[in-house]
C-alpha cells in the first residue's frame, strides 16, 4: 500500500508517558503528534477482545473527532505464571481508576512468594494508524518485549509496570533506563519504528536500494 507520510497525526490518547515516548520515536520522521486533549475529544471505553481490537476502536474514534490520520497503541504486560494476565487489562488491573502505584501493588501481590524463575512476562504492543475514521485497511504493527517481574519496584523513570519490569542482559528495570535505550529496545518502540518505516515507504524500496 503506497501512502502519503502525513505531518499531523492526532495520538489516540492523553497519557502523557505514551506522548512522549512516541513524540521522540516520530521527530525525526517529520511528523507531529498531538493528544486527544488538543482537539477537546476523551477517551473511547476499551471494549475490545484484544489489543488489535482496542488499537483500531481507539484510532477511529481519534479520526472522527479530530478529522486527522490517528495514531493508537494498545499495550500491557503479560504475565506467564497468571496466564497472560494483566493483558488487556493492564491499565485498570486493580480497578476502573487504578494508578500506576495500584496496578504495581496488586501485581506484585499476586505473584508474592513466586520463585525468580516462574516470574518470566512481556510487555505486548499493537500501533494501528488510520488515514480517516473510515479506513478500510488500517496499518498494524507490533512489538514484544521479554522480561520478568521484579520483587519490588525499582527506578523511576517511564511509566505503568516499568518500575516491576527486569531487562533481560542489562541487569535493570525498564523504569531504570534512559529515555534512548528504552525506545530502542521497547514493545511500543518497535512497533512504532515498523509503523514509521510503513508510512515513510522504507520497507518498500528494494533490497539494496539507498535508504
Amino acid at each position: 500500500m503506497t501512502l502519503k507520510t502525513p505531518t499531523r497525526i492526532v495520538l489516540a490518547s492523553n497519557n502523557p508517558g505514551k506522548l512522549r515516548e512516541i513524540d521522540q520515536l516520530l521527530a525525526g520522521a517529520g511528523m507531529q503528534c498531538e493528544p486527544l486533549r488538543r482537539f477537546d475529544i476523551g477517551e473511547i471505553e476499551e471494549t475490545g477482545l484484544s489489543f488489535v481490537e482496542n488499537a483500531i476502536l481507539k484510532a477511529r474514534h481519534a479520526a472522527a473527532a479530530s478529522q486527522l490520520p490517528a495514531i493508537a497503541d494498545d499495550s500491557g504486560i503479560e504475565v506467564d505464571a497468571l496466564d497472560g494476565a494483566p493483558g488487556i487489562y493492564s491499565a485498570r488491573y486493580a480497578g476502573p481508576d487504578a494508578d500506576d502505584a495500584a496496578n504495581n501493588a496488586k501485581l506484585l501481590a499476586e505473584l508474592q512468594d513466586l520463585p525468580e524463575a516462574e516470574r518470566t512476562a512481556r510487555y505486548r504492543c499493537v500501533m494501528v494508524y488510520m488515514r480517516h475514521s473510515h479506513d478500510p485497511t488500517p496499518l498494524i504493527c507490533f512489538g514484544t518485549w521479554e522480561g520478568r517481574i521484579l520483587g519490588e519496584p525499582r527506578g523511576s523513570n517511564g511509566f505503568g509496570y516499568d518500575p516491576l519490569f527486569f531487562v533481560s542482559g542489562l541487569d535493570r528495570s525498564a523504569a531504570e533506563l534512559d529515555p534512548h535505550t528504552k525506545n530502542a529496545l521497547s514493545h511500543r518502540g518497535q512497533a512504532l519504528r515498523a509503523l514509521v518505516d510503513r508510512l515513510t515507504g522504507r520497507r518498500d524500496r528494494p533490497r539494496g536500494a539507498p535508504a
